[in-house]
C-alpha cells in the first residue's frame, strides 16, 4: 500500500486572529485544554506514516510531539509546503496537506482523502456544501459596500483540508513556485484530477478568536457523539 505522508501548515501570520489570548498565538492557542496544533498533528499523526510540521523560523527549535520534522516556512502557504515537501523521504507515495487551523478535522477524514488518491485520483479534497446566499460587493470598505449581484450557489462547495495528492503530481504543481490558497487549484490549473469527498463541520477553520469557541463546541460533540 503506498505509503502518506502529512504536511501540518502552521507557519501563516495570523493577521485577522487578532491580538494574542493569554500569551498563545493562533497556532498554539488553547482549544480543549490543548493547542491547535497537537489537535491538528494528532490526527494527522493516526492517518499518515509520518508527520512534517511547518512553523514559523522562530518556534523550528520548540519540541513538538508526534512529529518527524520540523521546518520553518516560506512567505506564502505555497512557499511553506515547498519547504515542507523537501522534509519527505523517499518511497512516499501519497502527500497530505493540512492546514494546523482546522484542528477539528479527524483522523478519518485523513483517511477518506488518502484512501480517494490510492484509488486512483490526483488529489482528493473535502467539501461542504453552500448554505449561506452568496452575493457579489464592490467598493467594500470597512464601512460595507454595494451588492451588485446574486450568486447562484447550486454546485458550489466550500473546499476545507486536509487535501491528499499523488506525490508526483504535487510536486509538478509547485515545480514552477506557483501561488494559490490551496494545493488543489495548482493541480487543477495542471489539468490533474481532483475529487470531493464529504467534509466534516468540525473541520471549520480557526480565523478569528471567535472561531475558537465554535471548533471548541464542534469537538465537544464530536467526542460526546463517537469517543473520537
Amino acid at each position: 500500500m503506498a505509503r502518506a505522508w502529512a504536511i501540518v501548515l502552521a507557519a501563516g501570520a495570523g493577521t485577522r486572529f487578532g491580538a494574542e489570548i493569554d500569551g498563545a498565538t493562533k497556532v498554539s492557542a488553547p482549544i480543549g485544554g490543548r493547542s491547535m496544533i497537537s489537535w491538528s498533528v494528532e490526527a494527522a499523526q493516526a492517518g499518515c506514516d509520518g508527520v512534517t510540521l511547518v512553523v514559523p523560523a522562530v518556534m523550528v527549535d520548540q519540541p513538538f510531539d508526534g512529529v518527524d520534522a520540523v521546518v520553518a516556512g516560506g512567505d506564502s502557504r505555497s512557499a511553506s509546503v515547498r519547504a515542507g515537501l523537501e522534509t519527505i523521504p523517499d518511497g512516499v507515495d501519497v502527500v497530505v496537506c493540512h492546514d494546523a487551523a482546522r484542528p477539528g478535522a479527524s483522523s478519518g477524514l485523513f483517511a477518506s482523502v488518502i484512501s480517494a488518491v490510492r484509488a486512483g485520483a490526483d488529489a482528493a479534497v473535502p467539501a461542504l456544501g453552500v448554505s449561506d446566499t452568496l452575493k457579489r460587493v464592490t467598493a467594500w470598505s470597512d464601512a460595507g459596500g454595494v451588492v451588485s449581484g446574486t450568486v447562484d450557489r447550486a454546485g458550489l462547495y466550500a473546499v476545507q483540508t486536509p487535501q491528499a495528492f499523488r506525490r508526483a503530481v504535487l510536486a509538478a504543481a509547485h515545480a514552477d513556485r506557483a501561488e494559490a490558497t490551496d494545493d488543489a487549484a495548482l493541480v487543477e490549473a495542471a489539468g490533474g484530477t481532483v475529487m470531493a469527498i464529504p467534509g466534516e463541520a468540525a473541520a471549520h477553520k480557526v480565523t478569528t478568536a471567535a472561531d475558537l469557541v465554535i471548533v471548541e463546541a464542534l469537538l465537544r460533540a464530536r467526542v460526546a457523539n463517537d469517543g473520537l
